[in-house]
Protein backbone atom coordinates (compact mmCIF):
# COMPACT_ATOMS: atom_id res chain seq x y z
CA UNK A 1 0.00 0.00 0.00
CA UNK A 2 1.34 3.36 -0.92
CA UNK A 3 0.32 6.80 1.60
CA UNK A 4 -1.83 9.31 -0.15
CA UNK A 5 -0.49 12.65 -1.07
CA UNK A 6 -1.78 14.39 1.63
CA UNK A 7 -2.49 11.94 4.80
CA UNK A 8 -2.98 11.01 7.87
CA UNK A 9 0.56 9.86 8.30
CA UNK A 10 1.77 13.49 7.31
CA UNK A 11 -0.10 15.07 9.76
CA UNK A 12 1.02 12.34 12.33
CA UNK A 13 4.34 12.75 11.16
CA UNK A 14 5.11 16.32 11.26
CA UNK A 15 2.50 17.65 13.17
CA UNK A 16 2.71 15.49 16.24
CA UNK A 17 2.74 17.42 19.58
CA UNK A 18 5.46 15.73 20.78
CA UNK A 19 7.65 16.55 17.93
CA UNK A 20 6.72 20.18 18.63
CA UNK A 21 8.16 20.04 21.82
CA UNK A 22 11.62 18.29 20.95
CA UNK A 23 11.74 21.07 18.15
CA UNK A 24 10.81 24.35 20.56
CA UNK A 25 13.59 22.62 22.61
CA UNK A 26 16.15 22.66 19.70
CA UNK A 27 14.35 25.96 18.61
CA UNK A 28 15.30 28.11 22.24
CA UNK A 29 19.11 26.29 22.28
CA UNK A 30 19.84 27.46 19.30
CA UNK A 31 19.08 31.04 19.85
CA UNK A 32 20.37 31.10 23.25
CA UNK A 33 23.66 29.75 22.09
CA UNK A 34 24.47 32.04 19.15
CA UNK A 35 23.54 34.89 21.55
CA UNK A 36 25.10 34.00 24.45
CA UNK A 37 28.31 32.10 22.79
CA UNK A 38 28.65 33.60 19.61
CA UNK A 39 28.64 37.57 19.56
CA UNK A 40 25.35 38.63 20.80
CA UNK A 41 23.35 36.85 17.28
CA UNK A 42 20.15 36.16 16.84
CA UNK A 43 19.98 32.65 15.31
CA UNK A 44 16.10 32.46 15.27
CA UNK A 45 14.93 36.05 16.35
CA UNK A 46 15.56 37.83 12.49
CA UNK A 47 13.38 40.87 13.83
CA UNK A 48 16.02 41.43 16.51
CA UNK A 49 19.20 40.93 13.82
CA UNK A 50 17.40 43.40 11.43
CA UNK A 51 16.58 46.02 14.28
CA UNK A 52 20.40 45.89 15.56
CA UNK A 53 21.28 45.66 11.98
CA UNK A 54 19.69 49.15 11.11
CA UNK A 55 21.06 51.10 14.34
CA UNK A 56 24.74 50.06 13.32
CA UNK A 57 23.98 50.83 9.80
CA UNK A 58 23.03 54.49 10.71
CA UNK A 59 25.85 54.68 13.15
CA UNK A 60 28.60 53.51 10.21
CA UNK A 61 29.67 50.62 12.11
CA UNK A 62 30.13 48.29 8.89
CA UNK A 63 31.75 45.20 10.88
CA UNK A 64 28.98 44.69 13.10
CA UNK A 65 26.35 45.58 10.29
CA UNK A 66 28.30 42.50 8.44
CA UNK A 67 27.57 40.14 11.86
CA UNK A 68 23.54 40.91 11.66
CA UNK A 69 23.10 41.14 8.17
CA UNK A 70 24.92 37.70 6.76
CA UNK A 71 22.47 35.40 9.08
CA UNK A 72 19.80 37.23 7.85
CA UNK A 73 20.61 36.01 4.25
CA UNK A 74 21.21 32.56 5.26
CA UNK A 75 17.88 32.70 6.96
CA UNK A 76 16.19 33.57 3.98
CA UNK A 77 18.99 30.84 1.96
CA UNK A 78 17.40 28.27 4.72
CA UNK A 79 13.79 28.73 3.72
CA UNK A 80 14.43 28.51 -0.57
CA UNK A 81 17.01 25.30 0.58
CA UNK A 82 13.93 24.08 2.81
CA UNK A 83 11.15 24.46 -0.06
CA UNK A 84 13.65 22.82 -2.92
CA UNK A 85 14.15 19.80 -0.45
CA UNK A 86 10.15 20.03 -0.15
CA UNK A 87 9.61 20.28 -3.99
CA UNK A 88 12.37 17.05 -4.70
CA UNK A 89 11.10 14.45 -2.04
CA UNK A 90 7.49 15.14 -1.27
CA UNK A 91 6.90 12.13 -2.94
CA UNK A 92 9.24 9.90 -1.70
CA UNK A 93 7.70 6.64 0.14
CA UNK A 94 11.02 5.88 2.79
CA UNK A 95 11.46 8.81 4.40
CA UNK A 96 9.59 11.77 4.69
CA UNK A 97 11.41 15.28 3.16
CA UNK A 98 10.89 17.03 6.36
CA UNK A 99 13.04 14.00 8.09
CA UNK A 100 15.85 15.16 5.46
CA UNK A 101 15.39 18.32 6.82
CA UNK A 102 16.04 18.01 10.33
CA UNK A 103 19.53 15.22 8.64
CA UNK A 104 20.75 18.83 6.92
CA UNK A 105 20.16 20.55 9.81
CA UNK A 106 21.52 18.33 12.25
CA UNK A 107 25.24 17.88 10.25
CA UNK A 108 24.65 21.68 9.91
CA UNK A 109 24.70 22.35 13.72
CA UNK A 110 27.66 19.84 14.42
CA UNK A 111 30.01 21.22 12.02
CA UNK A 112 28.91 24.82 14.26
CA UNK A 113 30.39 22.94 17.65
CA UNK A 114 33.65 22.34 15.78
CA UNK A 115 33.77 26.39 14.79
CA UNK A 116 35.91 28.60 17.05
CA UNK A 117 35.10 31.82 18.14
CA UNK A 118 36.99 33.38 15.08
CA UNK A 119 34.48 31.59 12.71
CA UNK A 120 31.34 32.97 14.77
CA UNK A 121 30.20 34.79 11.35
CA UNK A 122 30.12 31.27 9.92
CA UNK A 123 28.74 30.01 12.86
CA UNK A 124 25.86 32.05 13.23
CA UNK A 125 24.99 32.07 9.53
CA UNK A 126 24.81 27.75 9.71
CA UNK A 127 22.72 28.05 12.69
CA UNK A 128 20.16 30.81 10.96
CA UNK A 129 20.29 28.09 7.86
CA UNK A 130 19.36 25.67 10.45
CA UNK A 131 16.64 27.38 12.00
CA UNK A 132 15.14 28.57 8.64
CA UNK A 133 14.85 25.51 7.43
CA UNK A 134 13.42 23.84 10.51
CA UNK A 135 10.48 26.67 10.93
CA UNK A 136 9.71 26.52 7.31
CA UNK A 137 9.67 22.88 7.38
CA UNK A 138 7.29 22.38 10.76
CA UNK A 139 4.63 24.67 10.62
CA UNK A 140 1.69 22.84 11.95
CA UNK A 141 0.59 21.32 15.46
CA UNK A 142 -2.81 18.87 14.60
CA UNK A 143 -3.17 21.37 11.87
CA UNK A 144 -2.87 24.77 13.62
CA UNK A 145 -0.22 26.99 12.68
CA UNK A 146 2.88 27.73 15.24
CA UNK A 147 6.86 27.99 15.17
CA UNK A 148 9.53 26.05 16.86
CA UNK A 149 12.15 28.58 16.48
CA UNK A 150 10.33 31.96 17.85
CA UNK A 151 7.29 32.84 20.21
CA UNK A 152 5.72 35.85 19.41
CA UNK A 153 3.16 34.11 16.75
CA UNK A 154 2.54 31.73 19.37
CA UNK A 155 1.95 33.81 21.99
CA UNK A 156 -0.83 35.35 19.80
CA UNK A 157 -2.38 32.67 19.13
CA UNK A 158 -2.47 30.98 22.18
CA UNK A 159 -3.56 34.45 23.64
CA UNK A 160 -6.42 34.03 21.14
CA UNK A 161 -7.34 30.81 21.27
CA UNK A 162 -7.36 31.08 25.22
CA UNK A 163 -9.96 34.47 24.87
CA UNK A 164 -12.15 31.89 22.56
CA UNK A 165 -11.95 29.20 25.55
CA UNK A 166 -13.20 32.20 28.06
CA UNK A 167 -15.36 34.16 26.16
CA UNK A 168 -16.94 31.58 23.66
CA UNK A 169 -16.66 28.94 25.73
CA UNK A 170 -15.07 26.68 23.05
CA UNK A 171 -13.05 23.72 24.27
CA UNK A 172 -11.21 23.04 21.53
CA UNK A 173 -9.72 26.90 21.91
CA UNK A 174 -8.66 25.60 25.44
CA UNK A 175 -6.64 22.87 24.30
CA UNK A 176 -5.00 24.60 21.38
CA UNK A 177 -4.19 27.52 23.74
CA UNK A 178 -2.63 24.48 26.31
CA UNK A 179 -0.37 23.30 23.30
CA UNK A 180 0.62 26.90 21.99
CA UNK A 181 1.83 28.00 25.71
CA UNK A 182 3.45 24.56 25.92
CA UNK A 183 5.42 25.32 23.12
CA UNK A 184 6.52 28.60 23.91
CA UNK A 185 7.54 26.95 28.13
CA UNK A 186 9.71 24.60 25.69
CA UNK A 187 11.36 27.01 23.79
CA UNK A 188 12.21 28.71 27.18
CA UNK A 189 13.17 26.05 28.79
CA UNK A 190 15.85 25.12 26.07
CA UNK A 191 16.94 28.51 26.11
CA UNK A 192 17.63 28.13 30.02
CA UNK A 193 19.41 25.05 29.31
CA UNK A 194 21.71 26.44 27.08
CA UNK A 195 22.56 29.02 29.04
CA UNK A 196 23.17 26.61 31.65
CA UNK A 197 25.07 24.05 29.58
CA UNK A 198 27.51 27.05 27.58
CA UNK A 199 29.54 27.72 30.79
CA UNK A 200 30.47 23.69 30.82
CA UNK A 201 30.73 22.38 26.90
CA UNK A 202 31.42 26.13 25.21
CA UNK A 203 30.87 25.95 21.21
CA UNK A 204 29.66 22.63 21.94
CA UNK A 205 26.46 23.22 23.24
CA UNK A 206 25.10 23.01 20.41
CA UNK A 207 25.25 19.51 19.63
CA UNK A 208 22.48 19.22 22.18
CA UNK A 209 20.12 20.62 19.54
CA UNK A 210 21.33 18.20 17.58
CA UNK A 211 20.35 15.24 20.28
CA UNK A 212 16.87 16.93 20.60
CA UNK A 213 16.53 16.98 16.44
CA UNK A 214 17.54 13.49 16.39
CA UNK A 215 14.78 12.51 19.21
CA UNK A 216 12.28 14.30 16.69
CA UNK A 217 13.28 12.24 13.79
CA UNK A 218 13.46 9.05 15.24
CA UNK A 219 10.27 10.00 16.49
CA UNK A 220 8.68 11.05 13.40
CA UNK A 221 10.05 7.65 12.01
CA UNK A 222 8.17 5.46 14.12
CA UNK A 223 5.08 7.62 13.86
CA UNK A 224 5.70 6.81 10.11
CA UNK A 225 5.94 2.97 10.42
CA UNK A 226 3.08 2.82 12.81
CA UNK A 227 1.01 4.55 10.51
CA UNK A 228 2.13 2.52 7.36
CA UNK A 229 1.12 -0.82 9.32
CA UNK A 230 -2.36 0.57 9.72
CA UNK A 231 -2.79 1.08 5.77
CA UNK A 232 -1.95 -2.61 5.06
Amino acid sequence: MTWKKKTSFDGQMSEAFVTAIFLSLSGGLQDVYTYLARDHVFANAQTGNIVLLSVNLMEKNWPIVLEYLVPLIFFALGVAISELIHTQHKEDQRVHWRQRVLVVEMVLLFIVGFLPAELNLLANALVSFSCAMQVQAFRKIKGANYASTMCIGNLRSGMEALCHFILKGKPRKGVLAWRYFAVIFSFALGAALGSSLIPYFGMKTIWISCLLLSLSFSLMFFQGQEERKEKK
